[in-house]
């Protein structure tokens, strides 16, 4: 193990996804019918809504360490599922109409116990449109939060504990992005009365379970190897990583993450159908198979950190715009769909 890197890994190229996708779709034209909405998407996100809070009701008279054990084993899953859901209304892939998108994501978040929808909505388009910009791009850790974190493995297994609370710590960076919106605040509002009324009419330990439940899908969890999965540098320079493992069934096939960043207009249903039809564009890639022997290996390797992420400074002549139509379709998934003509 070499010192510990204070710096991020930095690359002059534009970022590889919409390059790959032009290639693609000029070879593979028929991956363009892949594109558009699932609408039975939104039955899912109302049986694993309902789910939850029935096991909420039904946990209400647990010991606390019961409680807990539930949503480590049955609650993560099922929030991880909403997590991907909402991601799914944030792309626009459920309805037609934005406004009902918004809605759909705000009703993914009424277990999650913190508001998380709108505000994943506006930094995640972004995140698209200008991956591994400092000042823009939200998935990239803070220099004080790598600093902070370190390469030791009880830093990074109390970063991973604390997962939510960092990323919300992230947006004070994110100078060219106002934080606020009318929506922002309604999520707040909707997901604090849901939080107020369980607490009053069900019982403490069921919040208790959805407050657990939360944390354990975004954190030091086996799912939480998905956030390493993603971006971090397990075999630089690619910066983007794919997961073809098993959890893929219970998480609506948010592994797929280079075919989701190649065609951000694909649903979750119809990603893996984007590797069979090309697949050397992905045998070659380093994927992951397991989120559980990612998240050890980030936990241990001292070589591993915050700062193993990729920055960059060109924007691929895409402008940062704070209106709403920007968040449609966050310039570059309109820039996609204006390539493929979709």
């Amino acid at each position: 193990m070499g010192p510990f890197t204070t710096d991020y890994n930095h690359s002059h190229d534009a970022e590889p996804h919409i390059q790959r996708c032009k290639e693609m779709i000029k070879k593979y034209p028929q991956i363009k019918d892949l594109m558009g909405r699932n609408f039975n998407t939104i039955w899912y996100i109302l049986g694993v809504v309902a789910m939850q809070f029935v096991i909420a009701y039904f946990v209400k008279d647990l010991a606390w360490y019961f409680v807990l054990a539930i949503a480590w084993c049955v609650g993560a899953f099922a929030n991880h599922a909403l997590f991907v859901l909402i991601h799914e209304c944030t792309h626009n892939m459920v309805f037609k109409n934005r406004i009902a998108n918004l809605w759909a994501g705000i009703l993914c978040d009424l277990p999650n116990a913190f508001p998380s929808s709108a505000a994943f909505r506006k930094y995640h388009l972004k995140h698209h449109a200008f991956q591994g910009h400092y000042e823009i791009d939200a998935d990239i850790p803070s220099r004080w939060e790598a600093k902070l974190i370190g390469n030791s493995f009880i830093g990074k297994s109390i970063w991973m504990l604390l997962f939510p609370v960092f990323q919300a710590l992230r947006p004070p960076r994110l100078k060219e992005i106002s934080f606020s919106n009318k929506w922002i605040w309604v999520n707040l509002l909707t997901v604090l009365v849901v939080d107020v009324a369980v607490f009053m009419l069900i019982g403490p330990m069921a919040l208790v379970y959805l407050v657990g439940s939360f944390f354990f899908s975004v954190g030091l969890h086996p799912l939480g190897g998905r956030w390493i999965q993603e971006h971090y540098l397990v075999s630089a320079p690619q910066e983007t990583y794919s997961y073809y493992g098993p959890l893929n069934k219970l998480a609506f096939n948010v592994g797929y993450h280079n075919e989701h960043h190649d065609f951000s207009y694909v649903p979750w249903n119809n990603l893996p159908k984007i590797k069979a039809i090309a697949p050397e564009y992905y045998d070659s890639l380093v994927s992951h198979n397991s989120w559980s022997k990612l998240a050890w290996q980030f936990l241990t390797d001292g070589d591993l950190s915050l700062f193993s992420r990729t920055l960059r400074e060109d924007k691929g002549g895409l402008k940062v715009t704070k209106g709403d139509e920007s968040d449609f379709f966050a310039g570059r998934e309109m820039k996609e769909k204006n390539l493929v003509g979709a």
